[in-house]
């Protein structure tokens, strides 16, 4: 089971979700869904702008996800020490790739 954690702003994802431009909801909903089923270790944190995804309390962010009125910038790590590598998920677009970048990044990363 997901948990869900606050860096202090007390935001939801309802709230958060009232800011993404309408044509992007069902996409967004669609990889945040994911995000949360990979694992029994995934967290959620609600920022202003975007949301972001660790594995356990300890936070090893793995996604963060920033809607825009395109699509959706899916920043993604696997390892502390790189550089995250930034995806641009248009609308409509196929994420079954993206799906296997973020399975991986959440098994890699600690």
């Amino acid at each position: 089971m997901a948990e869900f954690i606050s860096s202090g702003n007390k935001r939801t994802f309802e709230d958060f979700k009232k800011q993404i431009p309408q044509p992007v909801v069902p996409l967004f909903i669609l990889i945040r869904d994911y995000c949360l089923s990979i694992g029994e270790k995934v967290v959620e944190d609600v920022r202003m702008h975007r949301i972001v995804f660790g594995k356990s309390l300890s936070f090893r962010w793995f996604a963060d996800l920033e809607p825009s009125s395109e699509g959706i910038f899916v920043k993604v790590q696997k390892n502390r020490k790189e550089q995250p590598v930034i995806i641009f998920i248009k609308l409509n677009q196929n994420i079954e790739d993206l799906k296997l970048i973020l399975k991986e990044a959440y098994t890699i990363i600690r």
